[in-house]
């Protein structure tokens, strides 16, 4: 998945997400917090959160969240705005976008 201006939060091992999101240099603000967002896509995909973050995709900004379910990353968008969720697939046993962030 193409990342375009994307703010990430890292995660700490049990703790959540570590830390604020910062707006990114020309993000616009969003009606929904990381919070909110990411209550949204734990309702809709129960399971460990591996990373989130606020990015800008197909022209419209979100939250991004990986969650780990049994045996698959779930990768939930939840609209910055309306809080609907715009994406929910698996990416499989590993997260294939941090694979390629990585290289």
């Amino acid at each position: 998945m193409t990342r375009i201006k994307s703010l990430t939060v890292l995660l700490l091992a049990g703790a959540g997400l570590a830390g604020a999101a910062q707006a990114a240099p020309h993000a616009p603000a969003a009606k929904l917090t990381m919070a909110q967002a990411r209550a949204i896509a734990l309702k809709a995909a129960p399971g460990k959160l591996i990373s989130g973050e606020y990015e800008n995709e197909d022209g419209g900004w979100r939250y991004s969240f990986d969650i780990q379910q049994r045996g698959h990353i779930q990768e939930i968008g939840v609209d910055a705005n309306s809080g609907k969720i715009v994406e929910n697939k698996s990416e499989g046993r590993v997260d294939k976008d941090a694979e390629t962030k990585g290289r």
